[in-house]
């Protein structure tokens, strides 16, 4: 990131149109159908761990965590995570990734749970959830289904459905 100026900063209310204007342009309309969306339909977004990429006044980057249930335990949900495209491969999706799970790590949360791609998400700390160990709310492809431990051993005994935790309900 030695040619950018990159400002990685906690997102304000007042980024969300330009981050939904992001999310149109990176996700397109099937956006709304995915299973992780479905999951954001009645819970918010939790703005302290979530995490905008600035270059200059310019934004080119976006991660949220969402608050989430496992069976019954807490967990956060990490997605979207996005990048305007000729922005892509400089670094500024790990920034993103990094913040948004240490940040976590630090406010005491032991899971993060995401829909991707192993290939990327793995370099970054994200195992695959053992098949039938979790389950989302519609169809997802079990593979892109995974989780980082914050905490050693966090995940060993937690199963169930991924559920919105209700007490962040809007």
């Amino acid at each position: 990131m030695t040619e950018l100026s990159l400002n990685i900063l906690a997102e304000t209310a007042n980024d969300a149109r330009a981050i939904e204007r992001l999310h149109e342009r990176t996700f397109g309309p099937g956006r709304f159908v995915l299973s992780a969306y479905r999951l954001r339909e009645d819970v918010d977004h939790l703005l302290e761990l979530s995490f905008t990429a600035w270059i200059s006044t310019l934004l080119v980057g976006s991660v949220r965590q969402l608050p989430i249930t496992v069976g019954e335990t807490p967990a956060l949900l990490l997605g979207p995570l996005t990048v305007e495209p000729p922005f892509r491969g400089r670094g500024i999706g790990r920034a993103l990734l990094d913040r948004a799970r240490d940040d976590a790590r630090a406010q005491g949360h032991r899971l993060v749970v995401l829909v991707g791609d192993e290939a990327y998400y793995g370099k970054l700390g994200f195992k695959r959830v053992p098949k039938g160990q979790m389950t989302m709310p519609g169809p997802v492809d079990p593979a892109r289904l995974l989780v980082c431990e914050l905490v050693e051993g966090a995940a060993a005994n937690v199963a169930g459905p991924v559920r919105p935790d209700w007490r962040y309900a809007r």
